[in-house]
Formats: structure tokens, sequence, C-alpha cells
């Protein structure tokens, strides 16, 4: 055996204690990212997570007019945004169209011969999207501005006869003198895409509400959309010559009961239109609407569900159709001649269907599908019943999707007898005992929780061993129209309630530890995750408010004008008094003091709808009452990152989190 000498040994000694000592590798944040607070984030936790922050799948943008190819949205592997890729054969790899540090998702081909494609693009998050023209098939072509940066635009529809562009034009506070609009109106253009400089104006519409459907099959009408809100929509006609617009359905003067109205499509006649609407019930049913008398027809009332979209192939003659079944949509096949639902092929892809487009010239549709162990993957039936695969989904090496859990519908009653149910997934069975519980809880609030991919939150499941809820509260869409609107007004809190109910349904659960729960949510689903905070501080871990409302007073006050009325019609108006003393009181910042467990704030500097103001005022306030509070926020984001290094940040941070309030 050999001895060391002392030389030696102390050398070794000072060797192992420097290794000791040895800084712990951590991630580096990018510039854009501001954080306080947060701990350093271990490298070796960002390896682990690593393999969830790459799953890739395609959403279906549009067919091409004349050709058999389509265009689809993708973050190819190595990029930070998704953007537009033309794929012409079936499974073969897309051609790049656009590039940029923006996602691009919207696009839609020329609709004669699809020569060159019109896209939208926003900078930033700041949600003023401006159009632009990408020629196709020419070398190095370089995308044209068609718009004025000055108002948020939207492309609506085409008039395919002439290959005009009708989109939609809206102003932004920026440019309005003292930064706010007391008045919102929308401008309806058309435009030849290729003499951008020769655009007709349409029409100038009061509020923000207003987007034009297809056009009738002379061209000579296009149906509008008015949206009030979540529970009260209408159908208007314009008509492109004369300008002139009028209220179809309801009609006008209508004593009927508020209900939301929807063009879906035209009859080859024009004399007919397919609509959807929730007039006759609580569900949003596909109906027709004889344009003459104005006398409508249900067709689909023996389906207890909403319609969530209606496609019609060119001819006119078949009918698909979306419903949205307990948080899943499925298709439904109609001959629009008799109106009668035919039988669904059995070749369709299982999962639930995210979009389906008929093409122009054979009547072939494309739809997306989405489930438990995928991200969105885009087939084609062909009118012969043939079913192919377009896209494949992509995960990184080492990722088995196939063995992710499946969600399932769970039910609790809440404190008025109302039932209320959400999406479990519950974590693989090699976590034994009682799991700690993630709640999410949705935005909008007229959203739903549905089934589908989680994307980087199946680590959460997979690998944390969490069992994740995401809860459908009183307010969201899918239950039918009453339950809608039980949060309205004075009513708001009623749905944090059901989140309390929700905490006495896992307390009965066996496999599920009350003692370790996480509340999270976005936008609206922010709030509902600063009010639990505030309600139920003493039975959660902590939380993680995502771009949320801290105030309601002070977002109605700061969000972008062209959304503020239509979200006092959900919120409540702040103008009358009696409202606006409920709002404070009920706001997190105002009880923010009762706010004791840890607290995570994520948001985007550029959010034009819940203002970064929201994100810094319950910061300052919760720190001041000595609670722990992490903040990150990203100056080139607006309404949640939509940038994969942001993103990647945001769960590395996220996981830290849980593992210092609930898998400790």
């Amino acid at each position: 055996m050999r001895f060391l000498t002392p030389a030696v040994a102390a050398f070794t000694a000072a060797l192992l204690s420097a290794c000791a000592t040895a800084p712990v590798p951590t991630v580096s944040p990018n510039p854009n990212l501001v954080i306080q607070g947060i701990p350093a984030v271990p490298q070796s936790l960002a390896d682990a997570v690593a393999r969830y922050n790459d799953f890739r799948g395609h959403a279906f943008v549009d067919w091409h007019p004349t050709q058999r190819e389509m265009l689809v949205s993708h973050r190819k592997a190595g990029a930070n945004t998704a953007q537009l890729f033309r794929v012409t054969t079936p499974l073969a790899d897309g051609e790049q169209l656009t590039d940029g540090i923006d996602p691009v998702t919207r696009a839609s081909y020329e609709p004669r011969t699809g020569r060159y494609i019109v896209f939208e693009r926003a900078t930033g998050g700041n949600e003023v999207a401006q159009l632009y023209r990408l020629p196709l098939g020419e070398a190095a072509a370089q995308p044209v501005l068609l718009t004025s940066p000055d108002e948020r635009h939207s492309m609506n529809t085409w008039l395919r006869k002439s290959g005009q562009l009708i989109y939609s034009s809206v102003p932004i506070d920026r440019t309005a003198q003292g930064g706010k609009r007391t008045k919102i109106t929308t401008t309806l253009w058309l435009m030849d895409p290729e003499k951008p400089e020769a655009r007709r104006k349409l029409a100038e519409l009061d509020g923000g509400g207003w987007s034009a459907s297809r056009p009738s099959p002379d061209e000579r009408l296009v149906s509008l959309t008015r949206y009030l809100s979540a529970g009260e929509s209408q159908i208007w006609m314009l008509d492109l010559a004369s300008g002139v617009a009028k209220q179809v359905a309801p009609s006008p003067g209508s004593q009927e009961a508020p209900a939301s109205y929807a063009p879906a499509g035209w009859a080859p006649d024009g004399r007919t239109l397919w609509i959807a609407s929730d007039r006759a019930g609580e569900f949003r049913e596909l109906m027709t609407l004889d344009l003459a008398s104005g006398r409508i027809a249900r067709v689909s009332s023996h389906i207890p569900w909403d319609v969530s979209g209606v496609t019609l192939t060119e001819d006119g003659r078949r009918l698909a159709a979306q419903f949205n079944v307990d948080g899943r949509d499925e298709l439904h096949f109609f001959d629009a001649a008799t109106a009668r639902e035919l039988p669904a092929p059995a070749a369709l892809p299982t999962g639930n269907v995210g979009a389906a487009h008929y093409d122009h010239a054979r009547s072939e549709l494309a739809l997306s599908v989405s489930n438990a162990q995928g991200p969105s993957q885009i087939y084609s039936l062909a009118s012969d019943g043939k079913v192919q695969q377009w896209t494949r989904a992509a995960a990184a090496p080492g990722v088995d999707t196939s063995t992710f859990s499946e969600q399932k519908i769970v039910r609790w009653k809440s404190f008025d007898g109302t039932t209320v149910s959400g999406l479990l997934t519950p974590p693989p069975k090699r976590f034994t005992g009682k799991r700690p519980v993630l709640i999410a809880i949705h935005g909008g609030p007229e959203s739903q929780a549905s089934f589908g991919f989680l994307g980087r939150n199946a680590y959460y499941v997979q690998e944390l061993g969490m069992a994740l809820i995401q809860p459908n509260v009183r307010g969201s869409s899918g239950y039918g129209k009453s339950f809608l609107a039980m949060d309205n007004g004075f009513k708001r809190e009623d749905s944090v309630k059901d989140i309390g109910a929700l905490l006495d349904w896992i307390a009965t659960q066996p496999d599920l530890d009350a003692s370790r729960i996480l509340v999270t949510g976005g936008s609206y689903g922010g709030y509902m995750t600063l009010a639990v905070a505030t309600n139920y501080s003493d039975r959660i871990a902590g939380s993680i408010d995502v771009v949320g409302i801290s105030h309601f007073v002070t977002f109605l006050n700061n969000t972008e004008s062209y959304r503020r009325d239509l979200r006092r019609v959900e919120y409540g108006d702040e103008r009358d008094p009696a409202m606006k003393a409920h709002l404070d009181r009920i706001s997190p910042l105002t009880n923010a003091a009762r706010i004791k467990k840890p607290l995570f704030v994520i948001q985007g500097k550029n959010d034009p709808r819940v203002p970064y103001t929201e994100a810094e005022q319950i910061v300052a306030k919760v720190r001041e009452g000595g609670t722990q509070v992490w903040y990150l926020r990203a100056e080139n984001e607006g309404h949640g990152f939509q940038k994969k290094e942001n993103q990647d940040y945001q769960i590395y941070a996220t996981v830290l989190f849980m593992q210092q309030t609930v898998l400790k």
C-alpha cells in the first residue's frame, strides 16, 4: 500500500475541497428576460427537462386552389418560432416559406392560381398584425408589407373571381390622442394584394367585434359576424357595391332573448345561409337561414353539443361539422341538399379535431388531430373515404409519447349544487403514494380545457409524478349558454368557489395529496390563480400566475380600447359605481395581504390584452407583505410566450418552483 507524502496529501485535500466548492453549472437566461427573485436554474435541471421542450406538430393553414398541396404552420428542429411551410405531397418535407423572430400561423393562397400567399405577422407579441404578400416560385422572394402599422389588421375572406381580399382594420391606442380611444370602429377593405395602394373602403362599422365571412356565390354579398359577447352575436349582410350593411339574424327588432349567431357557409343558389346558433336551446346548433323569408330551420338538434366549426365542399353538396363533445371535437357529416346526417367514415383518425377544411377542387377534407400521445398531425379524407396522413409530429430522442397518460373526465359538486367537470391526467403507475396536484385553470373566461396533447406540461405528469387537473369552472364554454353566463358580473367569485369545491374533492381522493397543491393559469386563468391564492391560501402550497388580471378596474382602464367594451360585458362595467366597488372588492390586488404562499408571476412586456402593469402591481404588493415572489418578464413577448427560448426558461423556472413547494 502506498502512502501519500505530506505535500501530495495536502494537494489532494486542497483539490477535493476545491471540487466540493466548485460552482454548480447554471442556465444563462437570454437577454430578453427580466428575472427577479428566481434562483439560478441548475444546468442539470435544464438537461433533464430538455427532452420535453421539442415536441413539434403541424397546424393546417390552407389548401392550394388548384393543386393538391397545402400550407401548414410548424416549428422546425432548432427553430425558435412557428413559420409557414408548403407541403406538396403527403409526408413530404415541407418547403419553408417564411422566417423571422416572430411566429407566422395565419395565411392564405391567392384564390385563383395560388401564385402568392398573404400572411399575418405581429411584432414582439403586440398583436398589431400586419398583412404581407409573398410571391411563390421566385428565388429569394421577400415579403411585401400591404398595410399600415398604425392599425391592427386581419384577413377575412377572398373574392375568388377577382382575386381581391377583404380584410378588417381596427385602430390601436398608441395612435390616439392621450393614448386612449372613446370610440372604436372596424373598417372593412377590399384590396388587390398586388395593388395595395388601390384598396377600397367597403364599410366603417361601430365597435371592434366585426369580421367578414365567405361571400355569396355571385360575390355581391358578404356575411358579417358582429360579436357582442360570449353569449350574444349577430349576422349582418354587406352589399359589396353599395357598402350598405343590414342585420339578418336575429331579425331587427326581434324580442327574442340574446343568443349567439355565426354564418357558416352558403348554399349554391345564394338564397340560403348555413349558420350556427344557440337560439333554440342551450347549445349552438347547425341551422339554415332563408334570406328572403328570414325563416331559420334546425339541422343538428339531435346532437346535444355545440357546433364548433363548419366547412362545405365547393359544390355545396357536402358539409362537415365539428361538435365539441365534452371537451373533444368530433366530426359529423351532412348531405347539404337534404340537411340529413350521413355516416362518418370508419377510417377517421382518433383524437381531438383541431381544424377541418374542404379544398376547392376535389372535395378533399383536411383535418388536424391531436391526442394524449402526440401534438397536431394533419390528415386528409378523400371523397371515396380514403384517409392519408400528410405530416408527422416530432419528439426529442428518448421520449416515447405512446406511453403518456390518458386524460379522463372527473366531476364534482360545487357550493350551490352545480356539477362542475374537469380533465384529470394521472401520473404513471410507477409513482406510488398520494401524488401532488397541479390545478391548471384556462383563460377566456369562456374557453374550455379540452382533450389533447399536453406538450411541455407532460413533464410534470410523466417525470415528476404530479396529477394534472384542468377544471372547466362555471363560465366555461361547451356546457350550454346558461353555464356560460353563470359567472357574469356580480357572480364572478362563484367560479372561484368552484375551485374551492375542487379542493374539497381532492381531499376525498385516496391517490391525491391535498397538502401539496399548486394552482396555475393564464390570462383570466391568471386572475383565477390569484383569486384562489387570496381565498384559499391555507389550502395550497403555491401559485403560478401567467399574464393574469390582478385588478379588474386597472385592467379595464389599461387594456387596448378595441377590447374594452367586449370585456365590460363579461366582467362588468367599471363606470357603474356599484360594479366598480364590487370589482375592487374581489380583485386580488385588493386582497394581496392574504397571499401567504409562494407566488410566481410570468408576463410579456408587450401584452395588449392584460398589460404588464397588472403583473408589476401584484408583485410589488405581495412582496410588501413579506411573501416570496418570483417574477419573470419577457421584453419581446405579449399575451403568453411564443418563442421557444423563452418558453424553455419558463418551464425550467416552473420546475424549480415546484421543487421548492410541492416536491420537497
